[in-house]
């Protein structure tokens, strides 16, 4: 099976078309003011016409009340919602009830006792985020571009179905699906020159690295 592969926290059109021709499978928009790669709603929509029938849809945003999720479904139409606050799984089935989308949730990892939180998730969504989770000092809650110990998800992966994020680059992407089993990768900071600014080159390095044969190889 192809990995499929998630660019998220894109802000240009440019950007958005690199990430589409070099094989994207999803893209990710931010809808969080703390985040450098925050973009208005008028903005996530055009963005997001662009990649319409060409690659999942992906709005990323941090405990987002009723009335923002009305907001993105009616202006932006995502594929899926990324949730990356402290949702409970309560809040979870509350929004998958409400709206006709798809609902991830991010898990911020650092121990296998956090990658566990996982299972608490079990029919809230259809799919579980793995990400670093982030320093005491941190802002935001992704996108730090820390990495963690993939073989704390060993005794809960095959349980979920999981994307992987926290730290990949084009260098380590490889490597962490063979560690992890993981079918599914997002990556945002790993593919930038700075805070927010995508480098088409690596992206394009990303994509050709997740899905080249040698990051198949069974774990």
């Amino acid at each position: 099976m192809m990995v499929r592969v998630k660019i998220c926290g894109i802000k240009s059109a440019d950007i958005m078309r690199v990430a589409l021709d070099a094989g994207a499978d999803d893209v990710g928009l931010v809808l969080f003011a703390k985040s450098p790669r925050n973009v208005g709603l008028r903005e996530a929509a055009a963005l997001a016409d662009i990649a319409r029938a060409r690659a999942g849809i992906v709005v990323l945003s941090v405990d987002p009340g009723d009335a923002m999720i009305d907001e993105v479904m009616r202006e932006v139409r995502p594929d899926l919602l990324q949730l990356h606050g402290d949702e409970t799984p309560e809040r979870c089935r509350e929004i998958k009830a409400r709206w006709p989308v798809a609902v991830m949730k991010a898990i911020g990892v650092g121990s296998a006792a956090d990658a566990e939180r996982a299972l608490n998730y079990l029919g809230a969504v259809d799919l579980v985020l793995f990400d670093a989770k982030p320093p005491k000092s941190a802002v935001l809650p992704g996108g730090n571009g820390v990495a963690f110990d993939w073989s704390v998800l060993a005794a809960v992966s095959a349980r979920v179905p999981f994307m992987l994020s926290g730290g990949l680059t084009p260098d380590n992407v490889a490597e962490a699906i063979r560690a992890t089993g993981a079918v599914a990768v997002d990556v945002s900071s790993g593919v930038e020159s700075a805070p927010g600014v995508k480098d088409a080159g690596m992206i394009r390095r990303f994509i050709a690295a997740a899905k080249a044969p040698i990051a198949q190889t069974s774990h």
